[in-house]
Parts: C-alpha cells; sequence; structure tokens
C-alpha cells in the first residue's frame, strides 16, 4: 500500500491532474470514479497505472480486477493519499493513469464539430458527452479551446473520449481536415446575432458545425470556414444561450432531419 505522499507515482498523478503540459509530455490524462473505469476497461483502453483506497464496493473491486488481469500496474492507496490527489468533491476511491490517444476520424464524415475558443471545461465536457450520444463522427477543436482531457472535462464529458474521435488542431489542420473529406461537407456557424433559423437550413448534407466559445463567439478563422450562417431564435429576449444547451440543440436538429 502507498501511504507516502512523495511516493513517485503519486507525484505524477498530481502532476497529471494539475498541468496541461505534464499530460501533454506523458501522453496521458487521469480518470476517476467507478463509472468511467468501466468504460475505459470495456472500451480496451491502454492504461498505464490504477489506484485505488480499501473502501471500494464490489463494482469497483470488479474494476480494479478487471485492469490487472490486463497487466496493469493496480495500487492500493491510503485515504489521505488518495485525497490529495483525487479532483473530486466526493471521492470514490477509484482512480487511473490513461493513455492519451484520439480514435481515428472517419475520412468520409458526414457530420463533425468544430469548437473555436471552447474555454469552459465544464461546457466542453457536455458538448463532448452530447456530441457522442448523438453519434457526431469526430470533433475538432480550435486553437485558444481549454484542454479536451483536464479532470472536469473528461468528467463531464462521461465516457465520451473512448467513443468519440476528438482533435485538438491548427486552423489549417482543421481546414485541411475539412478539404480532404470526400463529401463536400458544409459548413454552417452557430451566430447567435444571424443567419437563418437553424430549423430552416438544410442538414441532410454532409456538413461541418461551428460553435464559438461563450464569451467572445467564433474567431475570424472559424467564420472564415464558413459557409452560411444560422441561428436559435429567442423570443424570450435573451441575448445567447449557453455554448453546451445551444450544441445541443443544433446537434439534435441534424439528427431530426435525418430521421435518426
Amino acid at each position: 500500500m502507498i501511504t507516502s505522499l512523495h511516493n513517485p507515482r503519486i507525484q505524477q498523478v498530481r502532476k497529471l491532474q494539475a498541468q496541461v503540459k505534464a499530460r501533454r509530455e506523458a501522453q496521458a490524462f487521469v480518470i476517476e470514479g467507478v463509472r468511467l473505469a468501466e468504460e475505459a476497461l470495456h472500451a480496451c483502453w491502454e492504461a498505464e497505472l490504477l489506484l485505488f483506497t480499501g473502501q471500494l464496493d464490489a463494482r469497483g473491486t470488479a474494476v480494479v480486477e478487471g485492469f490487472a488481469s490486463r497487466g496493469v500496474t493496480v495500487e492500493q492507496v491510503s485515504d489521505t493519499v488518495y485525497k490529495s490527489i483525487s479532483d473530486t468533491a466526493t471521492p470514490q476511491g477509484l482512480l487511473a493513469v490513461l493513455a492519451m490517444r484520439s480514435l481515428p476520424m472517419p475520412l468520409d464524415a458526414s457530420f463533425l464539430l468544430i469548437l473555436d475558443g471552447m474555454r469552459d471545461p465544464g461546457n466542453l465536457g457536455t458538448i463532448l458527452r452530447t456530441a457522442a450520444a448523438a453519434r457526431v463522427q469526430g470533433v475538432l477543436l480550435g486553437p485558444g479551446s481549454t484542454d479536451a482531457y483536464a479532470s472536469k472535462v473528461v468528467r463531464a464529458a462521461m465516457g465520451a473520449h473512448f467513443r468519440l474521435p476528438i482533435q485538438t488542431l491548427s486552423w489549417v489542420q482543421i481546414r485541411h481536415t475539412l478539404s480532404a473529406s470526400p463529401l463536400n461537407l458544409r459548413v454552417y456557424l452557430a451566430d447567435a446575432a444571424g443567419g437563418i433559423p437553424y430549423t430552416q437550413a438544410d442538414f441532410h448534407q454532409p456538413l461541418a458545425l461551428i460553435i464559438g466559445g461563450e464569451a467572445t463567439g467564433a474567431g475570424t478563422n472559424a467564420t472564415a470556414l464558413a459557409h452560411a450562417r444560422v441561428h436559435i431564435p429567442m423570443p424570450g429576449g435573451s441575448e445567447s444561450l449557453n455554448a453546451a444547451v445551444a450544441t445541443g440543440l443544433l446537434i439534435f436538429e441534424v439528427l431530426r432531419q435525418r430521421g435518426m
């Protein structure tokens, strides 16, 4: 059992929880909780380390045994040590360090999501969760968005990372991804102040949908990609909607039009 706060593995986990740089250098990220660990286990996601406390129930113990059977390093830690590395208000006593990798982006994707300057971790995680639920085929994160592997994002995404291709790219790379598609994707920009009502847009065709950040909306690089703009009518007079709420409405309008 690990009881020292200065154990090298504990110090590394603490860095991965707190630092984008550490995650990128190690190409690893942290998940917490039984449900997320189950998702990773069922997805056969590569794990580097699993830490747990003695408070686990049978469900959590089964997850630990599942990772151990795959040769993953499994260590029990004291409650004090676990609290020092947990990023949750109510720790469940199970934490895993996973390899940072992205699922491959389909070359013939007919529905992509592009996020520009999405800085709020909760909103980003919720958007990823919604996109995975709706079977969006890939999410492209433009510069200025928060790290998709930050702990708050991963928690809010509820396992979307294991089902949804997510790539952080430059605008040059995003433009190349769109132009490389054989489906001639039409790019729609969500704009609170202009464009046609979203229910009047033709979402049957292959498309990419751009959602701007909460504070300033889409930037010039994002708007330059758009072929058309759509908005969500707000008869109540609000200036805008929460980014995650707006994204959900637009995504499921695409599904509605496509009869899914």
